[in-house]
């Protein structure tokens, strides 16, 4: 990020209220929420439109309760009454089964269903087995959980402007954003685990690898289901196989996949495989940037655990760190950011990224 005087092409550059970089499900749904309040906005892309790597399965988190798990289940809500009221045609309600992983992690499900808080009813091995999934243990059943077309993304930048450009670096001119030769008041990054155009160290942006493929196949599976991987319903022959875990390949995640259906009669037909990006306490990152070189200049004592009022780099925002559960996260995310961004509506202490300053500050050496 550097600066830089206005030059001669200044007048000729096209200008924006707005712009996103990252056309990912952050970045579009970011884009899609602010052309919503009627914000003028160019989304820039690197030719990846949708994250497509794992899968867009779309359930609540399973495990005791937990801020974390609150959040996830209120964006899964919130997540799911959005596809299905607005892109229904990309969102399907296949229920989602979820099992335990192990003999322990059956044991945990007894205490984990006590903090379900969205629908479910449990279903066992015999009623698995009547639909061709194999596992000895039972599991829940979330009847509003599904799975979730990637082309969305391109739906909700239907009517956005969209430009491919490989950006190196942003600029700030006069009060403004350039990008390439864009300009813009506000700028949103929504880069995944890209760190290249600002120094993000603070917020502990890490990339996760995953996977998904497209099987051709006869099985008949009428519900999607997650244990080590994530599986979806049957649609007209093809089935999505994914996981994001640490090393995924596309050969470890069909042997998991074997253990739960009959891996003999799926054939592999395509794969989509890529990074996501997850924060170092595992929440969404989403608000203002904070002006690191300027605080740790000014204030050198925050090595030592001092605190003291945040000075943010002007007009710059980020909505990040989704991790594995994008397609859950990403529309409640864009509805707090764009909520802040234009009606200056709080955003909520766990995603806002000023959690980590202070925190990381602690870390470095005095």
């Amino acid at each position: 990020m550097s600066g830089r005087g206005v030059d001669k092409l200044y007048m000729k550059r096209d200008r924006y209220r707005t712009i996103i970089i990252g056309a990912g499900v952050a970045g579009a749904n970011i884009a899609y929420n602010l052309s919503q309040m009627g914000e003028d906005i160019l989304v820039v892309s690197d030719g990846n439109i949708a994250s497509s790597a794992a899968g867009a399965f779309v359930s609540p988190k399973i495990g005791k309760s937990s801020p974390l798990k609150s959040l996830t289940d209120r964006a899964f809500e919130f997540a799911r009454e959005f596809y299905i009221s607005t892109f229904h045609k990309y969102y399907h309600q296949t229920q989602m089964i979820r099992l335990p992983k192990d003999m322990a992690d059956s044991d945990k499900f007894k205490i984990y269903r006590e903090a379900n808080s969205s629908k479910f009813r449990d279903i066992t091995p015999k009623e698995l087995r009547e639909i061709n999934i194999n596992s000895p243990y039972s599991g829940f059943i979330f009847d509003d959980g599904g799975v979730c077309d990637s082309d969305i993304c391109d739906e909700l930048l239907n009517g956005i402007k969209v430009v491919n450009l490989e950006v190196r670096e942003i600029i700030r001119v006069d009060e403004l954003w350039q990008v390439g030769e864009y300009l813009a008041n506000n700028l949103i990054l929504a880069t995944g685990y890209r760190d290249n155009l600002f120094d993000m160290a603070y917020m502990g942006i890490g990339a996760t690898y995953g996977c998904r493929g497209d099987f051709k196949s006869t099985l008949n599976i009428p519900i999607s289901l997650h244990k080590n991987v994530s599986i979806s319903k049957n649609f007209d022959g093809i089935i999505k196989i994914g996981a994001t875990h640490k090393d995924e390949s596309i050969n470890l995640m069909i042997e998991k996949a074997s253990h739960l259906i009959d891996g003999s009669k799926i054939e592999l037909i395509s794969t989509y495989c890529g990074n996501r990006a997850g924060s170092r306490d595992y929440f969404p990152l989403v608000g203002r940037v904070v002006d690191t070189q300027y605080m740790l200049d000014n204030y050198p004592n925050l090595k030592k655990g001092t605190k003291h009022p945040l000075k943010y780099i002007d007009n710059l925002f980020i909505i990040n760190g989704l991790g594995a559960r994008g397609f859950v996260l990403a529309p409640l995310m864009a509805k707090y950011l764009s909520d802040y961004m234009i009606n200056n509506i709080e955003l909520p202490k766990e995603i806002n990224p000023d959690r980590l300053f202070f925190k990381w500050c602690r870390r470095l050496t005095p």
